[in-house]
């Protein structure tokens, strides 16, 4: 028995467990073949190294990329999302130039924005949402103009659960020639991803959001952008040339990609890709649902509880945020886990959404097809006591 079986895991947004298929080939690794890639003549770092490259072009496939070297690997979403903002933007925004967000961003999404805008004296615009947490279309179409150089939006929320269609925003930013940059963290394990369908010029996700290890991430850039990049890290592997004064790079993905990689971390992103495509995204999404029509309809009998966002179960992709009565949400949390149920408490990296809707910390319930119906019911049972413990 795993720890995940003595409660109801139900804090999937911020990481999912791990099959053991995945465990398997890493534990594989580390016990029978835990040798470099790239760099051994002999046969054992050869056949590793095939394994590597061979997980770039199945995530290339899997997300549509239209080739492999599109594709690089990096620590999580948070390093792809700041290797673009400081490869890419340094380079490419200058005074008076403008980026869009939206208010409802991961700070992943939002500070090295602010970073980057402060360092080349370009504005930082942000898009606010409408009442059911969507975006605001006819602010983000007034938002956009000919200073527009990059827009850089979540595909789901991590609080809202709301989804983001892209495709209609890649093509109002590209006809004002700005690059779209998608934040597919909270989405890759719930819904196939196809970057040349929603226009997505770069996009980012975390393996550890889609049952696979920690520490392992992807960069998806179109081939153009990628070599136009400049790398924010330095050293081995990804160099071309080296003289004592200067130095050449190799091209895209490698040239992003310097030390030592995390191969463990891609090998077992391989594996997650494989489980998450034996379940099949229609199964996994029909379970989903399931799950968050039945927790909405839940809540909804609670007078106390308050749900963020659109009151549609089918607006809200796994992940659910509520506060009961005026009890703070860490209290919530902490009551829940006494009851054996673990949902995530706070401001969810993400404060400013959290001003925007009024309040300073939500409870965030995130499901996965893992999860049962029986969960929710605990779930429903701990917060009944909450008001009881509470007076709420």
């Amino acid at each position: 028995m795993t720890k995940y079986d003595q409660l109801a895991y139900l804090d999937n947004a911020a990481t999912t467990p791990m099959p053991d298929s995945v465990l398997q080939v890493i534990d594989n690794y580390y016990q029978t073949q835990k040798v470099n890639v790239h760099r051994g003549m002999y046969r054992l770092a050869n056949e590793v190294t095939q394994q590597y490259e061979h997980v770039r072009q199945q995530v290339a496939q899997f997300i549509h990329a239209p080739n492999a070297s599109d594709v690089v690997f990096t620590s999580g979403a948070t390093d792809a999302l700041n290797l673009v903002a400081f490869g890419y933007g340094t380079t490419h925004l200058h005074a008076d130039d403008e980026i869009i967000i939206s208010v409802m961003e991961h700070h992943a999404n939002l500070v090295p924005w602010q970073q980057v805008a402060a360092m080349t004296g370009s504005k930082l615009r942000v898009v606010d949402i409408t009442p059911d947490g969507q975006i605001d279309m006819v602010a983000l179409q007034k938002l956009l103009n000919k200073h527009t150089k990059i827009v850089s939006l979540t595909l789901v929320s991590n609080v809202l659960g709301t989804y983001t269609d892209m495709r209609p925003i890649a093509e109002a930013a590209h006809k004002v020639g700005a690059v779209l940059m998608v934040d597919a963290a909270q989405a890759v394990a719930q819904m196939a991803i196809d970057v040349q369908a929603m226009g997505a010029d770069f996009l980012a996700f975390s393996g550890h959001k889609m049952f696979g290890p920690t520490g392992i991430g992807v960069l998806y850039g179109r081939t153009d952008l990628l070599a136009d990049m400049t790398p924010t890290r330095f050293g081995g592997e990804m160099i071309d040339q080296v003289t004592q004064q200067t130095a050449t790079f190799q091209p895209a993905p490698l040239k992003f990609e310097a030390g030592t990689p995390n191969i463990a971390g891609v090998l077992g992103l391989g594996a997650a890709i494989d489980y998450i495509l034996q379940i099949g995204y229609p199964k996994i999404s029909q379970i989903d649902h399931e799950l968050v029509d039945y927790l909405m309809k839940g809540l909804s009998q609670i007078p106390a509880v308050t749900i963020y966002g659109s009151p549609l179960a089918t607006d809200h992709r796994a992940v659910v945020s509520f506060n009961v009565g005026k009890v703070h949400a860490h209290d919530v949390a902490t009551i829940l886990d006494a009851a054996g149920v673990a949902v995530r408490a706070g401001h969810h990296c993400a404060e400013p959404l959290m001003t925007f809707l009024g309040t300073e910390s939500v409870v965030r319930v995130s499901v996965s097809f893992e999860n049962k119906l029986s969960e929710i019911d605990q779930l429903l049972t701990g917060i009944q006591q909450v008001k009881e413990l509470l007076h709420e």
